[in-house]
């Protein structure tokens, strides 16, 4: 292809699964971001434990390991179907949050329960949606709709919090679980509607009956196989290994040690990240058609860890502050073309087995995090940072070179625009 065709930034809201779907996943992530505020605030309050709200935090990753078989399950009676029953499950248990609330029987050790029940489940929740996404918009407006929902994702984190936070002090925990159950029952209603509930089509000798596990085999056999799919999990293991702790977990370390702040400043810095996210999602939405999705994925990747390298340095927030924006947006830039990648060069049979293995990249977080400390011990904050960030720039070069017949060549499969 020697040009693109420019596609209308709304041209997906004209399949109208997208337009049931679009509110849908809005609802669920503004009431996920509520959620763990008011939780969050909850367990740190009444005990008093940092260790204790890291046990919480850390309980919303339990279920990743599960996403593939979630996937599995997509594939087998339906992505909308799985997604529908998630959505119930979480209006399920966050009625009996706010229930407890109004009887005045929360404790920690009950919080903790339901984010271990939520945490289980949560985790396929992006992947299921992505892969309902896949079922019914063309391969050119793929683009676009990923940056819609990166948009959604990114502008809920920011109202989503601040409303929580609002609704707690204004009434308290028991009527803001109130508006968390509503916008859940929402998000199941409109849920129902979007995508057709029908199960991806299979071909006969595919049609006879095999397990689970087999099926969730077949669907890691089928990513091994396709070097373009294999690269791209690559990619996304190691974002999550070198610039997620930084960007996410670290960043309180950060305002408290390195700067000297309090936690007002804390809540900036993320706000500003938010912010510069939301931005590069407004630009993908607008002019993401114009990229190659492979290039992109690299280019934005790798500027997003120059970002966070020139962010080590800084010692000051007015001088960090402003890099969080620009880290933001490359981060919200490199991340939209993977999924957009993965759905247009892929099976629509394997679909959500392949979605559910992109969720397993989460896990880079930890070994990420957990040698995080030891280093920031021995050398600190900044050499640290510096030898993540530049490590995973020069694996990314790496990838880029050994699978660049798939992923830099402009008439590769994944450069298709």
């Amino acid at each position: 292809m020697t040009g693109a065709t420019r596609v209308s930034a709304l041209a997906p809201f004209r399949i109208r699964s997208f337009r049931f779907q679009w509110p849908a996943d809005l609802a669920t992530s503004w009431a996920f971001e509520m959620e763990m505020l008011i939780l969050g605030w909850y367990v740190l309050v009444e005990t008093k434990s940092v260790l204790m709200l890291t046990i919480f935090a850390s309980l919303q990753y339990i279920g990743t390991l599960l996403s593939p078989m979630f996937g599995v399950m997509g594939d087998r009676v339906g992505h909308r179907n799985v997604l529908c029953a998630m959505r119930a499950f979480y209006a399920v248990l966050a009625s009996l949050l706010m229930v407890l609330a109004f009887m005045d029987a929360v404790t920690p050790a009950v919080v903790l329960v339901i984010a271990a029940l939520l945490g289980l489940v949560r985790p396929s929740d992006i992947g299921m949606r992505t892969a309902l996404v896949g079922e019914s918009m063309p391969p050119s407006q793929l683009m676009g709709a990923m940056s819609i929902q990166r948009t959604t994702q990114d502008s809920a984190r920011i109202a989503g919090a601040l409303t929580g936070a609002g609704l707690v002090a204004l009434l308290g925990m028991a009527l803001a679980y109130a508006a968390v159950v509503a916008f859940y029952v929402i998000s199941f209603v409109l849920t129902w509607q979007a995508g057709s509930g029908q199960v991806p089509r299979k071909s006969e000798a595919a049609a006879v009956k095999v397990s689970p596990w087999r099926e969730l085999r077949e669907g890691a056999v089928y990513v091994w196989r396709a070097p373009q799919l294999r690269a791209t999990m690559l990619f996304a293991f190691l974002l999550n290994l070198t610039a997620f702790p930084l960007f996410n977990g670290l960043m309180p370390y950060v305002a408290k040690e390195v700067y000297g702040a309090d936690q007002t400043t804390l809540g900036t810095m993320v706000a500003a990240a938010a912010s510069g996210a939301l931005a590069g999602s407004i630009i993908m939405t607008r002019y993401g058609g114009l990229f190659r999705p492979a290039r992109a994925m690299l280019g934005f990747g790798a500027a997003w860890l120059a970002a966070l390298l020139l962010f080590a340095q800084t010692t000051h927030p007015a001088a960090g502050i402003p890099v969080l924006v620009l880290g933001g947006m490359m981060q919200t830039m490199g991340l939209i073309p993977i999924n957009a990648l993965l759905l247009r060069t892929s099976d629509e049979r394997y679909r959500g087995r392949i979605m559910g293995i992109r969720m397993m990249a989460i896990y880079g977080n930890l070994p990420g995090l957990l040698l995080a400390g030891p280093l920031i011990a021995a050398w600190g904050y900044s050499v640290m940072a510096s030898l993540y960030c530049l490590f995973g720039i020069a694996v990314i070069a790496l990838i880029g070179w050994l699978w660049r017949r798939h992923l830099w060549l402009g008439e590769a499969e994944a450069n298709r625009r």
